[in-house]
């Protein structure tokens, strides 16, 4: 798995934008990431159980992203197409305010490391990415189990700061 220090890859994929008719699909690259801090997770599946929590657990929290000049992007292997369906069937998905990327090679994931060998589908990883492109956070859950966004956030103010971070610090709190 990519980790910490290396350079995300780079991607041209399709991605679900918006459910406006005529404008549901971009073209979605890292150069559109350059630039900003970047959060970029990963879902095994559309139409499942735990994946719709975290991700409108993620959407809950945009504006949080947003005050911290930060891209949100959410990824699965599933297309661009399925993403649109189950936007447009889940009730939770039809307001989300960042794009769902479409790795229906598994070449992204791939490279990245996050491909469950069995199914080849992505493990629910998480990837913050500093404005020069390297992974600066790389977490990785069991399929089964949905991460905890309020500590995504935490750790992306803590590595905003540029500054010793002590243990369970809180943003806003003095840094060593």
């Amino acid at each position: 798995m990519l980790t910490i220090g290396q350079k995300f890859p780079e991607f041209k994929k399709k991605a679900v934008v918006s459910l406006e008719a005529g404008k549901e699909f971009s073209e979605l690259t890292n150069g559109d990431l350059d630039g900003k801090w970047s959060v970029v997770f990963w879902w095994p599946k559309d139409f499942t159980f735990v994946c719709p929590t975290e991700i409108t657990a993620f959407n809950d929290h945009f504006e949080e992203f947003k005050k911290l000049n930060t891209n949100l992007v959410g990824a699965s292997t599933d297309s661009e197409y399925v993403h649109l369906a189950w936007r447009n069937e889940h009730p939770g998905l039809r307001k989300l305010q960042f794009p769902m990327l479409a790795d229906t090679s598994k070449s992204l994931a791939e490279e990245l490391g996050i491909l469950e060998p069995e199914e080849r589908i992505a493990y629910r990883a998480t990837f913050i990415i500093d404005a020069d492109g390297i992974i600066r956070w790389a977490t990785v859950n069991d399929l089964a189990i949905g991460r905890n966004i309020p500590e995504v956030l935490r750790v992306l103010e803590a590595l905003q700061t540029g500054k010793l971070t002590p243990c369970d610090w809180v943003p806003g709190e003095a840094t060593l």
